[in-house]
């Protein structure tokens, strides 16, 4: 820290209790300064000749006052002008950051001007300032910090912007002309990180880091921090993810760390609500510049102090167009206080339809006809990058659909749409989503069948796994019909597989007449819970539950065993004749009082479930059989 030493004489103030402050000299004092509570017992002269104000105001006194002078309204109070008057006594003053900007200021209103007298404080603290304080990248901080009691007088001598205007140049500096102390207590950013900092021998010379500021400027107040950053930004030699990274550290400093606590705690949050506000008015533009959490917490911060549409909005632009970097912890957003449910999944599908608005030719890409072949080749890493951002997406949102889906508050019709916001072609395999339901029918027993059936329509029996359609065979959460169509797609995958690699043995993955179970999670000789189980289909845990399969399912599952029940469709695939009984069963009782208006069990087949091919070859055949 830079400081300066004025005067040569020793300090020879003294104080009489609190209030009373006086010169131990061999001359009685004949003049009392007033400034607030405190009391200056001093002497005319040396103060007269160099103050100007101080002329006038003992020059207007009359002899009832007794030479008495209030300067109550003195910038800086009563520790300025103490260190205003022992430059005029010519005794040792100290100025440095900390005191330089309250003393500047109570030299401008005293009038301590180079016309009174040469060499007088108001030029030697300009002297000290520009030549020192402005060239000091901490100093410079330290007296823009400062300004806050101050700002009426520093605003007219522009204090604050030759601050900014100097802290500004210092940050947007190439980072290898930095030779000053600053503060650095966080990970380099991703492309300065070396993992080996030596290169055929040589150790190489660690550089300073683009974001050497960051960390120093989340002192500063939201007014004075918004001045810094816009400066810097109209330099133009600082890039945006630099910005991004000193808007984030900011957030976490003056928002993140200490909103739960004011909002549980009913706390005044207009502090938080202007740095919120600030932060977002100060996100780069480009794209990437920030990261998709500290976006997703900054709308959860929006969400918590009610902040206006327009910044939620623009929030939910910025994710939309990079969802796919988002976690599943992120999306987890508050919901409103009136609301029933514990999270905002409104929210969350809004940004699902902003970011398939920017991806809405994602699920089919298409290359354009062009004769150049770099168009065609930047059309295929176009279309290629757009399918893997929807899959990522896709696994993220059927990855919150689980979470959110043990929210008892969770309406169906939220969940519905949610899941169904996403192409069909995004999901090659439906065991996420399977697993997502399956947690919701169990944290919401209530549903009515007609609602079970809508929730299970979202899913597709043919794209489950093996693994997870052996979990759903015995799923007692799930409707018959879903169960049975399970059955049959599995036992069409497996025959087909039989068919195609005629020495391989046929292992299907039912149960066997004793009760346990074939290749399945579920055997009689295992324990492993129901979160144990969901982890191996996939790897994801869910909540426990007990109950083995139902007695319709076990006598049906069991006599799919027999290997005399085998029949062949008009296609050839191979179809289980037990099977086929259980499915004619089920879809020829439509007409019959169990089957009616959706009043049973089961629910409808999921578009594309069966095919149609299949569907008409064996109707003849299905509907003859019955349960055995």
């Amino acid at each position: 820290m830079k400081y300066m030493k004025l005067g040569s004489k020793p300090d020879v103030f003294q104080t009489d209790g609190n209030s009373i402050r006086f010169v131990t000299t061999e001359l009685a004092t004949d003049i009392v300064i007033t400034v607030g509570d405190v009391k200056f017992h001093l002497h005319k002269f040396p103060l007269l000749s160099k103050s100007s104000r101080l002329q006038t105001l003992v020059a207007s006194t009359n002899e009832e006052s007794n030479d008495v002078v209030d300067v109550s309204d003195i910038p800086g109070g009563p520790a300025a002008f103490e260190i205003c008057a022992k430059f005029c006594y010519g005794m040792i003053v100290t100025l440095n950051a900390y005191n330089v900007l309250a003393a500047r200021c109570a030299a401008e209103y005293l009038e301590m001007f180079e016309t009174i007298d040469k060499g007088n404080l108001i030029y030697k603290i300009d002297v000290f300032l520009f030549a020192s304080i402005f060239r000091t990248w901490k100093d410079s901080i330290i007296v823009l910090q400062s300004t806050k009691s101050l700002q009426q007088w520093t605003e007219n001598l522009k204090v604050i912007n030759h601050c900014v205007d100097s802290i500004a140049s210092k940050a947007s500096m190439d980072p290898s002309e930095v030779d000053w102390s600053y503060t650095y207590n966080r990970k380099k950013l991703p492309s300065e990180s070396g993992l080996d900092s030596h290169w055929n021998g040589v150790r190489k010379q660690q550089t300073v880091p683009r974001d050497w500021w960051v960390e120093d400027l989340c002192d500063l107040e939201v007014c004075l921090y918004k001045k810094v950053i816009l400066a810097i930004k109209a330099k133009g030699r600082t890039s945006s993810d630099v910005i991004g990274e000193a808007l984030r550290a900011y957030a976490c400093r003056r928002l993140f760390s200490s909103l739960n606590n004011a909002v549980n705690n009913g706390l005044d949050c207009t502090k938080h609500s202007a740095a919120l506000e600030t932060i977002i008015s100060l996100l780069p533009t480009e794209k990437g510049s920030v990261s998709c959490g500290l976006l997703l917490k900054l709308l959860r911060a929006s969400c918590l102090l009610g902040s206006g549409e327009n910044y939620r909005e623009d929030l939910i632009k910025r994710i939309g167009m990079q969802l796919d970097r988002a976690s599943v912890s992120d999306l987890l957003l508050p919901a409103d206080s009136s609301d029933d449910a514990m999270y905002n999944v409104d929210m969350v599908t809004s940004i699902l339809e902003e970011f398939m608005l920017h991806h809405k030719d994602g699920s089919e890409p298409q290359l354009q006809e062009d004769d150049d072949t770099m168009g065609v080749a930047d059309n295929l890493i176009n279309s290629i990058s757009a399918s893997s951002k929807l899959g990522a997406v896709t696994k993220l949102i059927d990855a919150y659909l689980s979470e959110i889906a043990k929210d008892p508050g969770l309406s169906l019709e939220q969940f519905i749409a949610l899941a169904e916001s996403l192409p069909p072609a995004s999901r090659p395999v439906h065991d996420a989503l399977y697993r997502a339901i399956d947690v919701y029918l169990k944290e919401h027993p209530g549903l009515s069948k007609s609602e079970k059936k809508r929730l299970c329509a979202l899913m597709d029996c043919k794209k489950l796994s093996a693994d997870a359609s052996a979990h759903a065979v015995q799923n007692e959460r799930l409707p018959l019909r879903v169960v049975v169509q399970v059955l049959f797609f599995e036992q069409v995958r497996q025959s087909s597989a039989s068919a195609a690699v005629p020495s391989a043995a046929h292992s299907f993955l039912l149960p066997r007449e004793d009760g346990t179970s074939c290749g399945s999670s579920r055997s009689a000789t295992t324990t492993a819970t129901e979160d144990e189980q969901w982890a191996s289909v996939v790897g994801a845990p869910t909540s426990t539950s007990g109950g083995d399969a139902s007695s319709l399912r076990s006598v049906s599952l069991a006599a799919s065993k027999r290997g005399d029940g085998k029949k062949k469709t008009k296609g050839g695939t191979v179809v289980p004749a037990p099977a086929k009984r259980v499915l004619g069963k089920l879809w020829s009782g439509k007409a019959s009082s169990g089957e009616n208006s959706g009043s049973d069990d089961t629910s409808e087949s999921p578009a594309g479930s069966l095919n149609q091919e299949e569907t008409k070859s064996t109707p003849s055949r299905i509907t003859r059989h019955s349960v055995s």
